[in-house]
C-alpha cells in the first residue's frame, strides 16, 4: 500500500505509517484503507487519534497507555446516517451519526483532512441510502412472497447494482383493500413511486 495517498502538507509520514499498520490489521477480504485523518492538538501529543475510512466502514482509532495499546470503534457504511463537520479557530470537529442515532466525533483534525473525510461520507452516503431504500424493500418482499433478504455488508467501491427482480410486490389472491392498504403504505415510506402506485392501484381495482 502507497503511503503517500494518505499524506498531506499536514499529516507526520510516521504517525500515519504506524496507524496504518495498526489499522491494516483490522482489515477483513477484500476491505481496503481509502483515507485516514491524524488529530493535531495545539499541544504535543505523540500518539495521536485518528479516523480511517475504508471501502466498509469508518474506524475511530484512540491510543491507550501512551501508545502501547488501541482502542478502535468501527461503524458499517450502511448503518450511518449523516456525516458532518464544524470548522473552528484550531481545526476541526468531524462529526458522525448512525441511523439508530448514535454519535461519535473527533476534534482537532486539520482543516483539509476533516474536508476529505466529509468529501468522501458525502459521496458514500448517497450510495447507502440506494442500499438502505433496497433492503427495506426485500425485507417488505419477503415478509409477503418469503423472499430471501441478503444482509451482506457492501463493498463500496464496487459498482452498485439496484435492479429490482421482476416479482409481484403484492399476493394477487389477497384482498383488494388489504392491497390497497400494503400500497399505501410502500408508497409512504419511499419504496415505490407515486406513479407505480396509481398503477398498480388501478391494477387492483380493476380486479374488484
Amino acid at each position: 500500500m502507497n503511503l503517500k495517498n494518505f499524506l498531506n502538507e499536514e499529516q507526520d509520514p510516521q504517525a500515519v505509517e504506524k496507524l496504518l499498520g495498526r489499522i491494516n490489521s483490522l482489515l477483513t477480504s477484500q476491505e481496503t484503507v481509502e483515507y485516514i485523518a491524524v488529530q493535531k492538538k495545539p499541544v504535543i501529543n505523540l500518539s495521536p487519534d485518528c479516523i480511517a475510512l475504508t471501502n466498509r466502514r469508518i474506524i475511530f482509532c484512540r491510543p491507550k497507555n501512551f501508545g502501547l495499546s488501541m482502542d478502535f470503534q468501527d461503524y458499517n457504511w450502511v448503518d450511518i446516517a449523516d456525516c458532518h463537520i464544524k470548522e473552528g479557530i484550531v481545526g476541526a470537529t468531524f462529526i458522525m451519526r448512525t441511523t439508530n442515532s448514535f454519535t461519535n466525533m473527533m476534534d482537532y483534525l486539520p482543516k483539509n483532512q476533516a474536508r476529505k473525510l466529509y468529501q468522501f461520507a458525502q459521496e458514500v452516503e448517497e450510495r447507502m441510502r440506494g442500499v438502505r431504500r433496497e433492503k427495506n424493500l426485500e425485507t417488505l418482499r419477503a415478509s409477503a412472497g418469503g423472499v430471501t433478504v441478503n444482509n451482506a455488508t457492501p463493498i463500496i467501491t464496487q459498482p452498485q447494482q439496484f435492479q429490482e427482480e421482476k416479482k409481484p410486490l403484492l399476493i394477487e389472491n389477497e384482498d383488494p383493500f388489504a392491497l390497497l392498504q400494503k400500497l399505501k403504505d410502500l408508497k409512504e415510506n419511499g419504496i415505490i413511486s407515486p406513479e407505480e402506485f396509481e398503477t398498480k392501484k388501478n391494477e387492483i381495482l380493476s380486479r374488484v
